[in-house]
């Protein structure tokens, strides 16, 4: 992954509205990877929000299920930008997702004390 490079999990809990100050308290820390997420409540969607230093911040709502909700704007925009092009389509969607940021940041999820993944450095 990254030589040198130290990983935390922290788990919170808090009021409505607390990932958003978490994820721009991080903001400042341009060098930093992080992913911030607050669940959905009893009538309020949840978010999450990705950081690489390369790609910066990405933010979507989620839903109850930990889904990322991308709204029906933003949908019509990419297929209104992609035009009859399929793979211009396909790249605006992911970007509506923040497929970029989720590759980035994979490896370091794996990377917890209670991953079943074992890197191999050095085979063969």
């Amino acid at each position: 992954m990254l030589p040198g490079a130290q990983r935390t999990e922290y788990v919170w809990e808090g009021p409505r509205g607390t990932g958003a100050v978490l994820a721009s308290a991080l903001r400042g820390w341009e060098h930093l990877r992080y992913e911030v997420t607050e669940d959905a409540g009893l009538g309020t969607d949840g978010g999450r929000w990705m950081h690489t230093p390369d790609l910066g911040v990405f933010f979507a709502q989620t839903d109850t299920a930990g889904n990322m909700v991308v709204p029906e704007d933003r949908i019509r925009a990419a297929m209104e930008t992609a035009g009859s092009d399929a793979f211009e389509l396909h790249r605006e969607l992911r970007l509506a997702l923040g497929q970029a940021w989720d590759d980035e940041l994979e490896p370091f999820r794996y990377a917890s004390e209670d991953s079943p993944v074992i890197w191999l450095h050095k085979v063969g």
